[in-house]
């Protein structure tokens, strides 16, 4: 259907095992920039966005096939949650309750838990909002969900505009008290997806300071100031150049980054700055969110095989992921993430594409 000057197109991309189809939503022009969603994860499969020269490339991470999707690759681009990261030992006190989450090898609760929202099947539509066009994809996860209070209804919607912005807004309510942290997990390669790694890629980061983790990469408790480490992107520094620092939190994530930075400021302000310098090519992250995790792909092993056939080895994509802090659940300190019958959840990402003219 046209949609001003975008289209959204829709497609069955593929079938589930118990016979359910596959949505697929290309947004975009013929000329501009695109985006592809999928209704398995709420999911970005790709996204074509140009370099210097006006040469679009897909430039996040993903997978075809739904055994992978529904495997290894289940986090690639979804909308993960109810609780995205991290909450220890699966343990959610809440209302002088504590609830047993499902949990990941390792004992620890993991982006919802063992069947999360990455795993499931989302009902969309078509939207527009002014010059923005996309889908929106709703999903009810009902009380005991994974072991989570309350039945929640979840929603996405992924807006493109003509200029290369691609905006995700989050909305949630639910009918008895719970907690919700709700992200997307798209790893970014601005040189193309399967094309090498993101080592060569400048980030910055607005943060002042960070969560230092233990060795199951849950956070120790109080932030620490980022100046003097690796982690004070402030100014935009090489990937390969900080995942090289032998500071030992960068070796307690596998030789990289997978920490929440604390962002500087409140509202709807920028996170992060990804660029590439060979292609030009640029992403400025705006959100809602107190937190983002940067996580540079360290465990990629090339087990993984993308879209363009070649497979995903260490640092073949970096995720932003805009979000409460994890393990808030057990950390009044932190921002709660508590959501209650009669308050609506709401999370705005901008994840702006620009590209660098100069040769």
């Amino acid at each position: 259907m046209s949609l001003g000057e975008l289209t959204v197109c829709q497609e069955t991309a593929s079938v589930l095992p118990d016979g359910r189809p596959v949505t697929r939503w290309t947004i975009g022009s013929t000329e501009g920039p695109t985006a592809e969603v999928l209704s398995l994860g709420a999911r970005l499969q790709a996204l074509h966005a140009p370099d210097r020269y006006g040469r679009l490339a897909n430039v996040v991470l993903g997978c075809e096939g739904v055994e992978d999707l529904l495997g290894e690759a289940a986090y690639l681009g979804a909308t993960v949650g109810r609780y995205a990261n991290r909450i220890a030992d699966g343990l959610l006190p809440l209302g002088g309750t504590t609830h047993r989450l499902t949990t990941q090898p390792g004992g620890h609760t993991l982006h919802g838990g063992t069947d999360g929202f990455a795993s499931r099947l989302w009902d969309g539509v078509p939207v527009r909002e002014g010059r923005r066009a996309g889908v929106r994809l709703r999903l009810h996860s009902p009380d005991g969900d994974q072991g989570f209070p309350g039945a929640l209804s979840a929603e996405v919607t992924y807006l493109l505009d003509p200029a290369g912005a691609l905006w995700i807004g989050y909305r949630a309510t639910t009918d008895a008290p719970t907690v919700v942290n709700l992200t997307n997990h798209a790893y970014f390669n601005l040189a193309g997806e399967g094309n090498g790694t993101v080592l060569d890629h400048l980030l910055r980061v607005d943060a002042p300071g960070y969560l230092p983790v233990d060795a199951e990469l849950i956070p120790l408790g109080p932030v620490a100031r980022v100046a003097g480490t690796p982690f004070d992107l402030r100014e935009a520094a090489v990937l390969g150049e900080r995942v090289a620092d032998p500071d030992p939190q960068i070796r307690l994530a596998g030789a990289g980054f997978d920490h929440n930075w604390v962002l500087d400021g409140n509202g709807f302000r920028r996170a992060a700055v990804l660029s590439h310098p060979a292609s030009g090519r640029r992403v400025e992250c705006l959100t809602t969110e107190p937190g983002i995790q940067v996580y540079t792909g360290n465990h990629f092993d090339g087990s993984l095989t993308g879209r363009s056939g070649r497979p995903y080895r260490a640092y073949a994509g970096v995720a932003l992921e805009t979000q409460h802090f994890p393990d808030s659940p057990n950390r009044p300190e932190y921002p709660s993430t508590v959501l209650r019958p009669g308050e609506e959840f709401r999370s705005t990402t901008v994840y702006c594409f620009s590209a660098d003219k100069r040769p």
